[in-house]
């Protein structure tokens, strides 16, 4: 695998696909037997060599399930407790930077006795940043939070990535999380890679099925705010050319809102639908690919392209009776979609 040296990468996959073990391996925690690991020009691992740098020795910042302070100090010493360890020559992140993003100033002086769960964990971060690492590993961050937490702190986790643009490598099994926040989807199951790449591509293969969660299946679209349509109690959202309608959100104009599309949700016609329809998401489409056709059961996946790849799951029969083939021209029926944010937060099984 290659991961991008930018974004959040997420590992993701049910309990025991092998999430924790490549986390621990990357950061040096664990010496994988055959592994083979560089971090752009920098090689931390080469068993063919006998190559491996230890943990220690690693520009990276890790982040476990829980804060893990140190309770004899106040915050601000646990913060700076990395960057007065870190050689002058190369501190890139502050601490007023940190407290900052991570909305923290005001904690310094209290011991972590008595931070929330939410406080504890954004101290924990901007511990791990005060190393001014370059890679920032995050074990499940959030899996001892409960949902309000979860929500209040997942908005600093992106914009630590925007503002200091150090890569993340995630580690999560939380479907709410994971569609937050990931740029680049690694989905693991029993130890191998499923599918990895951009997450605008990686829920929309076709050959996924029966080995993901079914849930995921269709796209995944990142929006911003267009207006807002009071009188209806709508939003519309702005995707490349298209516009959508959604249920009404509490959002400015010009706000990003990422979605999910289940490809269950989408149904195809072949023809203009002139306004002859209920459905208010229509999307003008290319048959890209069409799904195996010797797979059990009665439905078959379209692979779509609306400016990005999407799926659509029909039945056999609608696929004969249309005669769809690649490269043919359809219309794309969204009958209904998901903001991200909105997301049970429930873990893939």
């Amino acid at each position: 695998m290659e991961f991008p040296g930018q974004g959040v990468t997420v590992l993701f996959g049910p309990s025991g696909s092998g999430k924790t073990t490549l986390l621990r391996c990357l950061s040096g925690l664990e010496r994988s037997p055959e592994g083979l690991f560089k971090f752009g020009d920098a090689t931390w691992q080469d068993e063919a060599r006998d190559i491996f740098i230890p943990v220690h020795k690693r520009p990276i910042g890790l982040v476990f399930q829980e804060p893990r302070l140190f309770g004899h100090l106040n915050v601000r010493s646990n913060l700076l407790y990395g960057f007065n360890r870190t050689p002058e020559s190369e501190r890139r992140i502050f601490l007023d930077q940190v407290t900052e993003i991570l909305g923290i100033a005001h904690l310094l002086d209290r011991r972590p006795k008595f931070l929330s769960g939410g406080e504890g964990q954004r101290v924990a971060i901007g511990r791990a940043l005060l190393t001014s690492p370059r890679l920032l590993l995050m074990d499940e961050p959030l899996a001892s939070l409960d949902q309000q937490r979860k929500r209040e702190i997942l908005p600093y986790i992106r914009r630590l990535q925007n503002e200091l643009k150090i890569p993340i490598i995630y580690v999560s099994h939380s479907l709410g999380e994971v569609l937050q926040l990931v740029d680049t989807m690694v989905l693991l199951k029993q130890g191998q890679v499923v599918a990895n790449g951009p997450v605008e591509t990686v829920f929309s293969q076709l050959g996924l099925r029966g080995q993901i969660d079914p849930t995921l299946m269709g796209a995944v679209f990142d929006t911003t705010v267009e207006d807002h349509e009071p009188e209806f109690g709508l939003t519309r959202l702005r995707f490349m050319d298209h516009l959508l309608h959604v249920p009404k959100q509490e959002a400015e104009v010009g706000r990003p809102i990422r979605i999910h599309i289940h490809s269950n949700d989408v149904s195809i016609a072949t023809s203009s639908p002139n306004n002859q329809t209920s459905v208010l998401n229509i999307l003008a489409a290319e048959v890209i690919e069409v799904g195996p056709l010797d797979a059990p059961g009665y439905s078959v996946d379209i692979k779509l392209n609306v400016g990005q790849p999407m799926l659509a799951t029909i039945t056999r029969k609608s696929l004969a009776r249309l005669g769809i083939v690649p490269g043919q021209k359809v219309y794309a029926h969204i009958k209904a979609l998901k903001m991200v944010h909105e997301w049970d937060d429930h873990p893939m099984q």
